[in-house]
């Protein structure tokens, strides 16, 4: 089910695209999330790190570019999505097809020392609150002492009630609209586009054939809110969790070990 790399390249430029409609501040994200691996593992010769729900590498290959000397492994279960990043980068990162939170997944990972890091954007909010307490128990055992978890998701605020709470919640309206507004100013393709474009190129046959033969790729997840994220990341071991950036519910949650 190899790809051409002219074929990877396309569709992973396509994928950028694709996801800047729904995150405009999604470079900055990415940004953040290397200033902390890298400030965390600034006296690791050889910082190890693990991406979550990698996809077709684009945070694997960010954080490659930006800090060179580590040794990152990329985990998603999407075949194709995995394909895309092994052929359009594939010196960025070990990769592997593995479901995160399923028995033995972080075994498969074949990690041979603790991780300074596990890092995530936009694919922990596919977990349900089962799995993820239990997924941030696992992450914790994975890491070293002093190691983070980084966390970047859409994640909604909890209601606060009262009259402050429904100015928040005002407040939290305009910048969704303003976000929606900036969403449509990408006249780019959008999720189902994407995927329906994808349905189309012969190349991609097999890879969307084997992505239908497992079934669905996700659970369904159940949006929670960043403080019940710190919550059950400190039930699981961390001691601290909070988050360092914050655009509307776009949030860099980060958890010490």
């Amino acid at each position: 089910m190899g790809l051409s790399m002219a074929t990877a390249e396309s569709w992973v430029r396509r994928w950028e695209l694709q996801q800047a409609r729904y995150a405009v501040d999604r470079e900055e994200r990415f940004s953040v999330i290397a200033d902390v691996v890298g400030y965390v593992t600034r006296e690791q010769p050889r910082p190890y790190v693990v991406d979550l729900g990698c996809g077709p590498g684009s945070l694997a290959a960010r954080m490659a570019a930006r800090l060179p000397r580590a040794e990152i492994v990329a985990a998603d279960m999407d075949p194709l999505l995995l394909e895309l990043a092994r052929t359009h980068h594939p010196d960025a990162a070990r990769y592997v097809d593995v479901e995160i939170g399923e028995e033995g997944w972080t075994a498969a990972l074949e990690l041979d020392r603790p991780l300074d890091a596990a890092v995530s954007t936009t694919a922990l909010h596919y977990l349900s609150e089962n799995t993820l307490r239990r997924t941030y128990a696992q992450l914790a055992a994975a890491l070293r002492p002093g190691g983070v978890l980084i966390n970047a998701d859409h994640l909604p605020q909890r209601d606060r009630g009262g009259r402050g709470g429904a100015a928040h919640s005002r407040i939290a309206e305009h910048v969704g609209r303003c976000r929606a507004q900036r969403q449509r100013a990408f006249a780019h393709e959008d999720w189902d586009a994407w995927w329906a474009a994808v349905a189309d190129d012969p190349e991609l046959t097999d890879l969307l054939a084997e992505r239908g033969r497992r079934g669905p790729i996700s659970e369904a997840g159940e949006d929670l809110p960043p403080q019940r994220h710190a919550e059950l990341l400190r039930h699981a071991g961390f001691e601290h969790a909070a988050p360092v950036w914050q655009f509307g519910d776009s949030y860099v949650l980060v958890a010490i070990r």
